[in-house]
Protein backbone atom coordinates (compact mmCIF):
# COMPACT_ATOMS: atom_id res chain seq x y z
CA UNK A 1 0.00 0.00 0.00
CA UNK A 2 1.40 3.29 -1.06
CA UNK A 3 2.09 5.87 1.59
CA UNK A 4 0.37 9.23 1.25
CA UNK A 5 2.37 12.37 1.94
CA UNK A 6 0.46 15.55 2.84
CA UNK A 7 1.95 19.01 2.52
CA UNK A 8 1.84 20.85 5.87
CA UNK A 9 -0.89 23.48 5.97
CA UNK A 10 0.11 27.10 5.94
CA UNK A 11 -0.80 27.95 9.51
CA UNK A 12 -0.96 31.42 11.04
CA UNK A 13 2.80 31.73 11.78
CA UNK A 14 3.67 31.22 8.11
CA UNK A 15 0.97 33.60 6.90
CA UNK A 16 2.04 36.22 9.42
CA UNK A 17 5.64 35.96 8.26
CA UNK A 18 4.50 36.32 4.66
CA UNK A 19 2.59 39.47 5.65
CA UNK A 20 5.61 41.09 7.23
CA UNK A 21 8.05 40.30 4.42
CA UNK A 22 5.42 41.06 1.76
CA UNK A 23 4.72 44.46 3.32
CA UNK A 24 8.43 45.25 3.20
CA UNK A 25 8.51 44.30 -0.47
CA UNK A 26 5.41 46.40 -1.20
CA UNK A 27 6.92 49.49 0.41
CA UNK A 28 10.26 49.15 -1.31
CA UNK A 29 11.44 50.36 -4.71
CA UNK A 30 10.28 48.95 -8.02
CA UNK A 31 13.07 46.41 -7.87
CA UNK A 32 11.04 44.56 -5.21
CA UNK A 33 8.00 44.14 -7.45
CA UNK A 34 8.88 40.54 -8.29
CA UNK A 35 9.35 39.74 -4.59
CA UNK A 36 5.96 41.26 -3.83
CA UNK A 37 4.31 39.06 -6.44
CA UNK A 38 5.94 35.96 -4.93
CA UNK A 39 4.41 36.84 -1.58
CA UNK A 40 1.03 37.54 -3.14
CA UNK A 41 1.08 34.11 -4.79
CA UNK A 42 2.10 32.40 -1.57
CA UNK A 43 -0.65 34.12 0.41
CA UNK A 44 -3.24 33.33 -2.23
CA UNK A 45 -2.34 29.64 -2.09
CA UNK A 46 -2.21 29.63 1.71
CA UNK A 47 -5.45 31.57 2.25
CA UNK A 48 -7.60 31.91 -0.89
CA UNK A 49 -10.47 33.24 1.24
CA UNK A 50 -8.27 36.27 2.09
CA UNK A 51 -7.47 36.91 5.74
CA UNK A 52 -9.65 34.15 7.11
CA UNK A 53 -7.60 34.22 10.34
CA UNK A 54 -7.78 38.06 10.57
CA UNK A 55 -3.98 38.25 10.70
CA UNK A 56 -3.74 41.07 8.15
CA UNK A 57 -6.60 42.87 9.89
CA UNK A 58 -4.73 42.64 13.19
CA UNK A 59 -1.54 43.97 11.60
CA UNK A 60 -3.38 46.90 9.98
CA UNK A 61 -5.20 47.79 13.19
CA UNK A 62 -1.93 47.70 15.12
CA UNK A 63 -0.26 49.94 12.53
CA UNK A 64 -3.11 52.46 12.68
CA UNK A 65 -3.06 52.44 16.48
CA UNK A 66 0.66 53.11 16.50
CA UNK A 67 0.30 55.97 14.00
CA UNK A 68 -2.48 57.56 16.04
CA UNK A 69 -0.08 57.64 18.99
CA UNK A 70 2.56 59.19 16.70
CA UNK A 71 0.44 62.20 15.73
CA UNK A 72 -1.58 60.92 12.78
CA UNK A 73 -5.32 61.60 12.75
CA UNK A 74 -7.86 59.54 10.73
CA UNK A 75 -8.20 62.17 7.99
CA UNK A 76 -4.40 62.41 7.67
CA UNK A 77 -4.03 58.68 7.07
CA UNK A 78 -6.90 58.57 4.60
CA UNK A 79 -5.28 61.43 2.69
CA UNK A 80 -1.77 59.96 2.42
CA UNK A 81 -3.14 56.56 1.40
CA UNK A 82 -5.23 58.21 -1.30
CA UNK A 83 -2.16 60.01 -2.63
CA UNK A 84 -0.18 56.78 -2.93
CA UNK A 85 -2.72 54.18 -4.05
CA UNK A 86 -6.08 53.68 -5.73
CA UNK A 87 -9.46 54.49 -4.23
CA UNK A 88 -9.88 50.77 -3.60
CA UNK A 89 -6.92 50.74 -1.22
CA UNK A 90 -8.21 53.96 0.32
CA UNK A 91 -11.53 52.25 1.02
CA UNK A 92 -9.67 49.46 2.80
CA UNK A 93 -7.87 52.08 4.89
CA UNK A 94 -11.21 53.70 5.73
CA UNK A 95 -12.57 50.32 6.87
CA UNK A 96 -9.55 49.76 9.10
CA UNK A 97 -9.86 53.24 10.60
CA UNK A 98 -13.58 52.72 11.24
CA UNK A 99 -12.93 49.46 13.08
CA UNK A 100 -10.09 51.01 15.06
CA UNK A 101 -12.47 53.79 16.13
CA UNK A 102 -14.86 51.13 17.43
CA UNK A 103 -12.17 49.38 19.47
CA UNK A 104 -11.05 52.68 21.06
CA UNK A 105 -14.63 53.95 21.60
CA UNK A 106 -13.66 57.11 19.78
CA UNK A 107 -17.26 58.26 19.33
CA UNK A 108 -17.58 58.97 23.05
CA UNK A 109 -13.95 59.48 24.08
CA UNK A 110 -12.14 61.31 21.30
CA UNK A 111 -11.94 65.11 20.88
CA UNK A 112 -14.77 66.52 18.79
CA UNK A 113 -12.42 67.39 15.93
CA UNK A 114 -11.36 63.74 15.82
CA UNK A 115 -14.94 62.46 15.91
CA UNK A 116 -15.87 64.78 13.02
CA UNK A 117 -13.29 63.01 10.85
CA UNK A 118 -14.87 59.62 11.50
CA UNK A 119 -17.99 60.60 9.55
CA UNK A 120 -15.99 60.48 6.30
CA UNK A 121 -14.91 56.88 6.88
CA UNK A 122 -18.28 55.30 6.23
CA UNK A 123 -19.90 52.60 8.38
CA UNK A 124 -18.02 49.98 10.36
CA UNK A 125 -18.46 46.53 8.79
CA UNK A 126 -17.36 44.48 11.76
CA UNK A 127 -14.12 42.84 12.90
CA UNK A 128 -13.51 40.91 9.64
CA UNK A 129 -12.17 44.09 8.05
CA UNK A 130 -10.06 42.74 5.20
CA UNK A 131 -12.25 39.79 4.25
CA UNK A 132 -15.41 41.94 4.36
CA UNK A 133 -13.71 44.55 2.18
CA UNK A 134 -12.58 41.78 -0.18
CA UNK A 135 -16.16 40.61 -0.61
CA UNK A 136 -17.58 44.11 -1.06
CA UNK A 137 -15.02 44.92 -3.73
CA UNK A 138 -15.58 41.53 -5.43
CA UNK A 139 -11.85 41.10 -5.93
CA UNK A 140 -9.66 38.27 -7.09
CA UNK A 141 -7.77 36.95 -4.02
CA UNK A 142 -4.44 37.95 -5.52
CA UNK A 143 -5.58 41.55 -6.03
CA UNK A 144 -6.93 41.69 -2.48
CA UNK A 145 -3.71 40.39 -0.94
CA UNK A 146 -1.63 42.75 -3.09
CA UNK A 147 -3.65 45.80 -1.98
CA UNK A 148 -3.52 44.69 1.64
CA UNK A 149 0.27 44.33 1.54
CA UNK A 150 0.63 47.74 -0.09
CA UNK A 151 -1.43 49.37 2.63
CA UNK A 152 0.41 47.57 5.42
CA UNK A 153 3.74 48.48 3.87
CA UNK A 154 2.87 52.16 3.63
CA UNK A 155 1.46 52.38 7.16
CA UNK A 156 4.55 50.63 8.52
CA UNK A 157 6.85 53.22 6.95
CA UNK A 158 5.14 56.47 8.02
CA UNK A 159 7.19 58.50 10.53
CA UNK A 160 6.04 60.52 13.51
CA UNK A 161 4.33 63.85 12.85
CA UNK A 162 3.55 66.79 15.11
CA UNK A 163 0.60 65.85 17.35
CA UNK A 164 -2.24 68.36 16.98
CA UNK A 165 -4.84 66.43 19.01
CA UNK A 166 -4.50 64.07 22.00
CA UNK A 167 -3.96 60.43 20.89
CA UNK A 168 -6.23 57.60 22.07
CA UNK A 169 -3.98 56.83 25.06
CA UNK A 170 -4.75 60.31 26.44
CA UNK A 171 -8.51 60.32 25.96
CA UNK A 172 -9.27 59.06 29.48
CA UNK A 173 -11.40 56.15 30.59
CA UNK A 174 -14.86 57.70 30.46
CA UNK A 175 -16.89 60.19 28.46
CA UNK A 176 -15.30 63.02 26.52
CA UNK A 177 -14.26 65.96 28.74
CA UNK A 178 -15.98 69.31 28.58
CA UNK A 179 -14.97 71.24 25.48
CA UNK A 180 -13.23 74.56 26.04
CA UNK A 181 -14.72 77.52 24.21
CA UNK A 182 -12.97 77.95 20.89
CA UNK A 183 -14.52 81.22 19.67
CA UNK A 184 -15.75 79.55 16.48
CA UNK A 185 -17.93 81.64 14.17
CA UNK A 186 -21.56 81.88 15.17
CA UNK A 187 -23.83 79.64 13.07
CA UNK A 188 -25.52 82.62 11.38
CA UNK A 189 -22.19 84.16 10.37
CA UNK A 190 -20.86 80.83 9.14
CA UNK A 191 -24.06 80.17 7.20
CA UNK A 192 -23.85 83.55 5.47
CA UNK A 193 -20.21 82.97 4.55
CA UNK A 194 -20.94 79.51 3.18
CA UNK A 195 -23.80 80.90 1.12
CA UNK A 196 -21.60 83.64 -0.34
CA UNK A 197 -18.86 81.19 -1.23
CA UNK A 198 -21.33 78.72 -2.73
CA UNK A 199 -22.62 81.48 -5.02
CA UNK A 200 -19.05 82.38 -5.94
CA UNK A 201 -18.34 78.78 -6.94
CA UNK A 202 -21.51 78.43 -9.02
CA UNK A 203 -21.47 81.65 -11.02
CA UNK A 204 -20.00 81.75 -14.52
CA UNK A 205 -18.91 85.39 -14.15
CA UNK A 206 -15.41 85.84 -12.63
CA UNK A 207 -16.12 89.39 -11.46
CA UNK A 208 -19.20 88.27 -9.55
CA UNK A 209 -17.39 85.26 -8.07
CA UNK A 210 -14.55 87.34 -6.74
CA UNK A 211 -16.83 90.08 -5.42
CA UNK A 212 -18.73 87.43 -3.47
CA UNK A 213 -15.47 85.98 -2.15
CA UNK A 214 -14.36 89.44 -1.06
CA UNK A 215 -17.64 89.94 0.73
CA UNK A 216 -17.16 86.63 2.57
CA UNK A 217 -13.63 87.67 3.60
CA UNK A 218 -14.94 91.05 4.75
CA UNK A 219 -17.66 89.40 6.83
CA UNK A 220 -15.31 86.90 8.49
CA UNK A 221 -12.72 89.61 9.24
CA UNK A 222 -15.37 91.72 10.95
CA UNK A 223 -16.53 88.72 12.97
CA UNK A 224 -12.96 87.87 14.02
CA UNK A 225 -12.39 91.45 15.17
CA UNK A 226 -15.64 91.50 17.13
CA UNK A 227 -14.63 88.23 18.84
CA UNK A 228 -11.18 89.61 19.65
CA UNK A 229 -12.61 92.74 21.26
CA UNK A 230 -15.27 90.77 23.13
CA UNK A 231 -12.64 88.51 24.72
CA UNK A 232 -9.92 91.16 25.03
CA UNK A 233 -9.38 90.44 28.73
CA UNK A 234 -8.59 86.76 28.18
CA UNK A 235 -5.11 85.40 27.41
CA UNK A 236 -4.75 85.39 23.62
CA UNK A 237 -2.24 82.54 23.66
CA UNK A 238 -4.79 80.12 25.09
CA UNK A 239 -6.96 80.35 21.99
CA UNK A 240 -4.31 79.45 19.40
CA UNK A 241 -4.82 76.08 17.72
CA UNK A 242 -3.24 74.05 14.94
CA UNK A 243 -4.98 72.00 12.26
CA UNK A 244 -3.94 70.10 9.19
CA UNK A 245 -5.25 70.91 5.72
CA UNK A 246 -4.93 68.26 3.02
CA UNK A 247 -4.00 69.41 -0.49
CA UNK A 248 -4.53 66.98 -3.35
CA UNK A 249 -2.50 66.44 -6.49
CA UNK A 250 -1.87 67.56 -9.15
CA UNK A 251 0.18 70.70 -8.47
CA UNK A 252 -0.23 70.44 -4.69
CA UNK A 253 2.85 72.54 -4.01
CA UNK A 254 1.42 75.31 -6.19
CA UNK A 255 -2.06 75.04 -4.66
CA UNK A 256 -0.67 75.43 -1.16
CA UNK A 257 0.55 78.89 -2.20
CA UNK A 258 -3.12 79.84 -2.41
CA UNK A 259 -3.63 78.50 1.12
CA UNK A 260 -0.67 80.53 2.32
CA UNK A 261 -2.02 83.68 0.64
CA UNK A 262 -5.37 83.28 2.39
CA UNK A 263 -3.58 82.47 5.64
CA UNK A 264 -1.46 85.63 5.56
CA UNK A 265 -4.55 87.77 5.17
CA UNK A 266 -6.18 86.12 8.19
CA UNK A 267 -3.24 86.02 10.62
CA UNK A 268 -2.73 82.29 10.12
CA UNK A 269 0.72 80.73 9.70
CA UNK A 270 1.17 77.85 7.25
CA UNK A 271 3.78 75.06 7.13
CA UNK A 272 3.85 72.75 4.11
CA UNK A 273 4.95 69.10 4.24
CA UNK A 274 5.37 68.14 0.62
CA UNK A 275 5.98 64.42 1.23
CA UNK A 276 2.47 63.97 2.63
CA UNK A 277 0.58 66.74 0.83
CA UNK A 278 -0.42 68.30 4.15
CA UNK A 279 -0.24 71.84 5.47
CA UNK A 280 -0.30 72.67 9.16
CA UNK A 281 -2.14 75.93 9.85
CA UNK A 282 -1.73 77.77 13.14
CA UNK A 283 -4.03 80.52 14.36
CA UNK A 284 -7.14 81.41 16.32
CA UNK A 285 -10.17 79.18 15.70
CA UNK A 286 -12.22 81.88 13.96
CA UNK A 287 -9.32 82.66 11.63
CA UNK A 288 -8.69 78.97 10.93
CA UNK A 289 -12.34 78.51 9.97
CA UNK A 290 -12.08 81.50 7.64
CA UNK A 291 -8.94 80.16 5.97
CA UNK A 292 -10.38 76.69 5.39
CA UNK A 293 -13.65 78.04 3.99
CA UNK A 294 -12.13 80.68 1.71
CA UNK A 295 -9.29 78.43 0.53
CA UNK A 296 -11.67 75.62 -0.39
CA UNK A 297 -13.86 77.99 -2.37
CA UNK A 298 -10.97 79.76 -4.10
CA UNK A 299 -9.45 76.42 -5.06
CA UNK A 300 -12.67 75.56 -6.90
CA UNK A 301 -12.60 78.93 -8.64
CA UNK A 302 -8.88 78.69 -9.46
CA UNK A 303 -9.32 75.21 -10.93
CA UNK A 304 -12.13 76.47 -13.15
CA UNK A 305 -10.10 79.51 -14.25
CA UNK A 306 -7.12 77.26 -15.00
CA UNK A 307 -9.27 74.93 -17.10
CA UNK A 308 -10.39 77.90 -19.21
CA UNK A 309 -6.88 79.32 -19.57
CA UNK A 310 -5.25 75.96 -20.33
CA UNK A 311 -7.40 75.09 -23.33
CA UNK A 312 -4.55 76.21 -25.56
CA UNK A 313 -1.73 75.60 -23.07
CA UNK A 314 -1.52 72.07 -21.73
CA UNK A 315 2.09 72.18 -20.43
CA UNK A 316 2.55 71.38 -16.75
CA UNK A 317 4.85 74.37 -16.35
CA UNK A 318 2.06 76.66 -17.59
CA UNK A 319 -0.46 75.23 -15.13
CA UNK A 320 1.89 75.44 -12.19
CA UNK A 321 2.86 79.03 -12.98
CA UNK A 322 -0.81 79.94 -13.43
CA UNK A 323 -1.70 78.69 -9.95
CA UNK A 324 1.27 80.43 -8.35
CA UNK A 325 0.45 83.78 -9.93
CA UNK A 326 -3.25 83.38 -9.19
CA UNK A 327 -2.46 82.76 -5.51
CA UNK A 328 -0.27 85.82 -5.15
CA UNK A 329 -2.69 88.13 -6.91
CA UNK A 330 -5.72 86.83 -5.01
CA UNK A 331 -3.79 87.38 -1.78
CA UNK A 332 -3.32 91.01 -2.73
CA UNK A 333 -7.02 91.37 -3.46
CA UNK A 334 -8.09 89.71 -0.23
CA UNK A 335 -5.79 92.04 1.66
CA UNK A 336 -7.82 94.94 0.28
CA UNK A 337 -11.00 93.36 1.63
CA UNK A 338 -9.40 92.88 5.05
CA UNK A 339 -8.13 96.47 5.10
CA UNK A 340 -11.65 97.72 4.39
CA UNK A 341 -13.10 95.65 7.25
CA UNK A 342 -10.39 96.78 9.66
CA UNK A 343 -10.93 100.39 8.71
CA UNK A 344 -14.59 100.10 9.65
CA UNK A 345 -13.64 98.34 12.90
CA UNK A 346 -11.17 101.07 13.85
CA UNK A 347 -13.88 103.67 13.45
CA UNK A 348 -16.13 101.58 15.69
CA UNK A 349 -13.68 100.62 18.46
CA UNK A 350 -11.14 103.41 18.22
CA UNK A 351 -7.59 103.14 19.55
CA UNK A 352 -8.47 100.15 21.74
CA UNK A 353 -8.45 97.89 18.70
CA UNK A 354 -4.73 98.16 17.93
CA UNK A 355 -3.34 96.46 21.07
CA UNK A 356 -6.01 93.76 20.89
CA UNK A 357 -5.08 92.76 17.33
CA UNK A 358 -1.38 93.04 18.11
CA UNK A 359 -1.74 90.66 21.06
CA UNK A 360 -3.59 88.13 18.91
CA UNK A 361 -0.91 88.26 16.23
CA UNK A 362 1.91 87.91 18.77
CA UNK A 363 0.18 84.92 20.35
CA UNK A 364 0.01 83.17 16.98
CA UNK A 365 3.68 83.93 16.27
CA UNK A 366 4.73 82.59 19.67
CA UNK A 367 2.75 79.36 19.28
CA UNK A 368 4.03 78.89 15.75
CA UNK A 369 7.66 79.34 16.79
CA UNK A 370 7.22 76.87 19.64
CA UNK A 371 5.73 74.23 17.33
CA UNK A 372 8.19 74.79 14.48
CA UNK A 373 11.49 76.15 15.84
CA UNK A 374 13.48 75.20 12.73
CA UNK A 375 11.91 75.62 9.31
CA UNK A 376 13.42 75.64 5.84
CA UNK A 377 12.26 78.19 3.31
CA UNK A 378 11.10 76.72 -0.02
CA UNK A 379 13.57 76.83 -2.85
CA UNK A 380 12.85 79.42 -5.52
CA UNK A 381 12.28 78.01 -8.99
CA UNK A 382 11.71 79.42 -12.45
CA UNK A 383 8.13 79.55 -13.68
CA UNK A 384 6.50 79.65 -17.08
CA UNK A 385 6.04 83.32 -18.09
CA UNK A 386 2.84 82.73 -20.05
CA UNK A 387 1.28 80.79 -17.20
CA UNK A 388 2.31 83.48 -14.72
CA UNK A 389 0.80 86.27 -16.77
CA UNK A 390 -2.38 84.29 -17.39
CA UNK A 391 -2.75 83.57 -13.68
CA UNK A 392 -2.38 87.22 -12.70
CA UNK A 393 -4.78 88.24 -15.44
CA UNK A 394 -7.36 85.77 -14.15
CA UNK A 395 -7.01 87.21 -10.65
CA UNK A 396 -6.98 90.79 -11.94
CA UNK A 397 -10.39 90.28 -13.48
CA UNK A 398 -11.67 90.00 -9.93
CA UNK A 399 -12.99 93.02 -8.13
CA UNK A 400 -11.97 91.94 -4.62
CA UNK A 401 -12.93 94.77 -2.33
CA UNK A 402 -14.26 98.23 -2.44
Amino acid sequence: MARLFRRPSAGPPLVDQLLLSGARAASGPLAHAAELERHVLALTVSDPEVDSERLLTARLLAAVGRLHEHGWQPADLLHVVGRAWTQRVQRLAAAVLAQEAVTTHAAVRAPEAWVAQLADLGPDHGPDVVSAWHRREDLDPGDAWRDGLRLLGQLSQLPRVDPLLPPPSEWGRSARPTVIRTAAPEPKVLARVRALLAKAESTDFPEEADALTAKAQDLMTRHAIDEAVLHAGEPAAGGVLARRVHVSNPYASAKVQLLDAVGRVNEVRVVWTDAFGTATVVGHPTDLDTVELVFTSLLVQATRALADAARTQSAKSFRRAFLLAYAIRIGERLEQARAHARGDAERTYGAALVPVLAERSEAVDAAFTTMFPALRAPRRTRVDAQGWNAGRAAADRADLGR
